[in-house]
């Protein structure tokens, strides 16, 4: 796994846009003064800064949990199966609206089993069919103790573009960033069975510092 990836503070994936954005104000301003149009733009740099921060975080250090993989709010908490396993789960689905962190962190120490993206429509991911509709990305996660689970990147209305900078072999450790998803989007978490859910439908979790799950420890 890369270790630069992303930049802390403000994630890598937005510089381009915040340098784009801030230059656009700075020449509007300097040329026509600061009216309505530049403090429209000034808004935006604003705007656009704020969706690509990327805040370090504390790593509980319970054993047996499965962390929030992003930030948002609980829209789902199922039994099911896993799609890219073909295996009974349990569902833990979190919705990224615009204003929440956008970037993705592993929600366990594992080793990447496998990566597979899927491509398809752009439905809002606030829809529960998003989830099986809409372009995709998972990675399926071995842990020490021989229990798998898989989190999935799911593009939105707006979101069009998901990144994942692991591949098959790598190593993650908890709370290590991983991914990004630009603008609104969702993650889905597919835990064993046995796994006890610790959110409920509508609470806000923050990546990396939410608890989603306890695991039941397994011997190999």
């Amino acid at each position: 796994m890369n270790s630069n990836y992303p930049h802390p503070i403000i994630a890598r994936e937005g510089w381009v846009l915040i340098g784009g954005s801030f230059l656009l104000a700075a020449l509007w301003t300097s040329f026509a003064g600061f009216g309505f149009v530049a403090a429209l733009l000034w808004i935006l740099f604003l705007l656009v800064t704020q969706f690509f921060r990327d805040p370090p975080r504390t790593v509980p250090t319970l054993p047996d949990v499965v962390l929030s993989p992003a930030d948002g709010q609980i829209v789902k908490v199922e039994k099911t199966i896993d799609p890219f396993t073909n295996k009974d789960a349990i569902l833990i689905s979190v919705f990224m609206n615009i204003f929440n962190v956008h970037c993705q962190r592993s929600p366990v120490e594992g080793t990447v089993e496998d990566v597979q993206y899927y491509p398809g429509k752009f439905l809002n991911a606030d829809l529960d069919k998003a989830s099986t509709e809409n372009e995709r990305n998972a990675v399926v996660m071995r842990l020490k103790d021989g229990q798998a689970i898989t989190v999935v990147q799911v593009a939105g209305l707006v979101a069009r573009r998901i990144l994942c900078y692991v591949q098959k072999g790598d190593e993650l450790s908890r709370g290590e960033r991983y991914g990004f998803i630009r603008f609104g989007s969702r993650l889905g978490g597919y835990l064993p069975t046995d796994a006890e859910p610790c959110v409920t439908i509508g609470e806000k979790v923050l990546g990396t510092e939410t608890i989603l799950a306890k695991l039941q420890p397994k011997t190999k």
